[in-house]
């Protein structure tokens, strides 16, 4: 199928979809652009994080076509900065651009998936932030959806390019420390806390807000919300578990090739209908693999750290990752390692370098979605990685440990939990 015919095959069936009518999928056998051809991309979101991925595919040799957020006046720079690219306020609309290969999604967690399904089953190459979804249960079907449309797809967790996390993930993998049966994960950020805003202070001009909530329930404009503190609240994002698990936790997950746990708990302070906890902690169990033991990993935080620190183990250290194994502990970050205990590793030799160093997160994506390649955060990877974290708030918000069905994607016994798996859309949204 030529890319003309998918593109009005599509505009065929935009309204039906926006309509919330089911439709059948777009072949996934459009032309690819050339190695040597410019990928057009439209980015979704394009203030904030959004503006850093719009530089970094741009960077990456794309020709921006199109641009979207529902802020213009956020808006701004970016238009300023593409004056040839269309603009709209509304992704379905950018969606319809004539000639597009890829998009860049840089909303909020809320509408990731909403954004990214309707781009996929566009037939387009899609690189979505993270966390991938707002859901368990979206980024299951996201991950599904792109497999089936065989698109190229990468998800933000932009540290994962850095070459220090290559040379961790040799270093556990060549048994540096031994078999690891334990795993620590902790950041200081904390989201959350605190109940609904009373004040109905007037909506921003140049802001829609309608279509800022997009899929989530309606509630009255508030500076608590936009275009900052959305993260903090449940019906928009998932507290500091969602904002940055998805980057620190990809690298025990690829250093220890995880993938679903099959029991989750978490500890933090009452739950709170509305936000997030300002604390938390939550334990992953993870079965064996193939020759590796199971492993257990533990997320903090909020101001809450392993307790090695408490008991002297560790060094002054920021936030981080830890590895507990037989031979001894693999203390990490974005950008530094250390073997401890230190005299138990003088005169060690790391292994030669098995890992290529990357081209950069972004132009990964980009030359992949040109030549057919792969990228190393696909949403097969991220979509698994995504559900893994998000299932620490589904045991806080359930108020008890769960043990996972990654099959069913159930909690088993545990019916309660399926309304913090999945959620409602407004309408007219729908997946």
């Amino acid at each position: 199928m030529s890319h003309r015919m998918n593109r009005r095959r599509f505009l065929q069936t935009a309204a039906a979809a926006a309509a919330g009518l089911s439709v059948p999928l777009l072949s996934a056998q459009e032309k690819k652009p050339g190695a040597n051809d410019r990928l057009a991309v439209g980015v979704i979101g394009v203030a904030g994080q959004g503006a850093y991925n719009l530089g970094g595919v741009a960077g990456a040799g794309c020709e921006i076509v199109a641009l979207c957020d529902v802020d213009e006046k956020r808006a701004g720079k970016a238009r300023e900065q593409f004056p040839k690219a269309q603009f709209h306020v509304d992704f379905r609309k950018l969606l319809e651009t004539k000639g597009l290969d890829a998009v860049v999604v840089a909303t909020p967690d809320h509408t990731h998936a909403t954004a990214t399904v309707a781009a996929l089953k566009a037939g387009l190459h899609v690189y979505c932030e993270k966390p991938l979804t707002h859901t368990v249960h979206e980024a299951r079907v996201v991950a599904e959806l792109a497999a089936k449309q065989k698109r190229i797809t990468q998800m933000g967790t932009q540290i994962h390019a850095g070459t220090n996390y290559r040379r961790v993930v040799e270093l556990i993998q060549s048994g540096a420390i031994g078999p690891v049966k334990e795993a620590h994960v902790w950041c200081g950020k904390s989201w959350g806390g605190g109940d609904r805003p009373k004040d109905t202070p007037p909506v921003p001009e140049g802001l829609h807000y309608d279509l800022w909530l997009g899929p989530a329930p309606q509630r009255p404009y508030h500076t608590a919300y936009v275009p900052f503190n959305w993260r903090g609240w449940w019906d928009f994002g998932g507290g500091t578990l969602a904002d940055m698990a998805c980057h620190y936790t990809d690298l025990p997950f690829w250093a220890l090739k995880l993938r679903h746990p099959t029991k989750v708990s978490a500890e933090g302070p009452p739950v709170h209908p509305e936000t997030a906890a300002k604390a938390l902690v939550v334990t992953y169990e993870f079965p064996a693999r193939d020759t590796l033991p199971p492993v257990k990993l533990v997320w903090y935080d909020g101001g809450k750290r392993p307790p090695h620190f408490a008991e002297g183990k560790l060094p002054k250290w920021g936030d981080g990752v830890l590895f507990v194994g037989e031979k001894g502990m693999l203390l990490c970050d974005y950008s530094n390692r250390k073997l401890l205990p230190e005299k138990d590793f003088e005169g060690f030799v790391a292994p030669n370098p098995t890992i290529p160093n990357s081209i950069g997160h972004h132009k990964e994506w980009v030359e992949a979605c040109k030549s057919g390649g792969a990228t190393t955060c696909n949403f097969d990877y991220s979509g698994a990685l995504t559900e893994a974290v998000l299932l620490g708030n589904v045991a806080y918000r359930l108020g008890k440990p769960i043990t996972w069905d990654a099959k069913e994607l159930k909690a088993v016994g545990e019916p309660a939990a399926d309304q913090f798996i999945r959620k409602e859309y407004r309408q007219p949204w729908t997946l």
